[in-house]
């Protein structure tokens, strides 16, 4: 959803998109205190373990494969459409999860981040996963990881030419900065609510596109 937003206001940088996210609070900043930790200090880490499109069934259990991120990307993911069966050693959502490709196409590409809201989702191999400590928006992290100097220093540790990685370890060294718990929710509802609206305009535009063609 992220991404989304922004391809859609025609942003030229990430950068530009991590300006919008301090300014959804600079008149609070003197008032409420805004902490910095590196990744490793703020989450458990894990990874997820098999699967590939070949495995993906007509029902079943939810399934998130990395490509997702790249082919629907969503910050906050509430919503599964693919589906496979479990096997042994299945990484299984609690629904706090923060999920980061393991490798994709470019180092711009693979900085991106989404949170999974729904638990008992399967999620697949090539996937960091961080499950946030209680001060934590899941949501708000998927946020930050996606935006201004984390993005950027996500793509800097990305490794490789024609497929780049990211492991665990890399996300572990990241300096995060975040606001209080409410603060942090107030934020990404912002960004719920902009990607609402970004969703019944496309619709509407569709919707005329449509008539013309009838």
């Amino acid at each position: 959803m992220y991404f989304r937003l922004y391809s859609f206001f025609n942003a030229k940088t990430l950068e530009n998109n991590a300006k919008l996210v301090h300014s959804l609070s600079i008149s609070n900043k003197n008032a409420i205190v805004w902490e910095q930790r590196k990744a490793v200090e703020i989450a458990e880490y894990f990874k997820g373990n098999g699967y590939s499109k070949s495995d993906l069934k007509e029902a079943g259990m939810p399934i998130i494969l990395y490509g997702r991120l790249y082919t629907n990307y969503q910050f906050v993911i509430s919503e599964v459409d693919t589906f496979a069966a479990t096997k042994r050693g299945s990484v299984i959502s609690q629904g706090n999860e923060v999920i980061i490709p393991a490798s994709g196409e470019s180092a711009e590409d693979i900085a991106r981040a989404s949170a999974v809201e729904k638990a008992g989702v399967l999620l697949g191999g090539d996937l960091n996963i961080l499950r946030p400590i209680e001060q934590i928006s899941p949501s708000f992290l998927a946020l930050a990881f996606s935006s201004g100097n984390p993005q950027k220093e996500l793509a800097k540790r990305a490794q490789g030419k024609s497929v780049v990685h990211i492991h665990n370890a890399d996300i572990q060294d990241v300096m995060i900065s975040y606001p209080t718990k409410d603060e942090q929710n107030r934020i990404v509802d912002v960004f719920c609510s902009l990607d609402t609206l970004i969703t019944l305009h496309q619709r509407k535009q569709s919707h005329k596109k449509e008539m013309k063609l009838c």
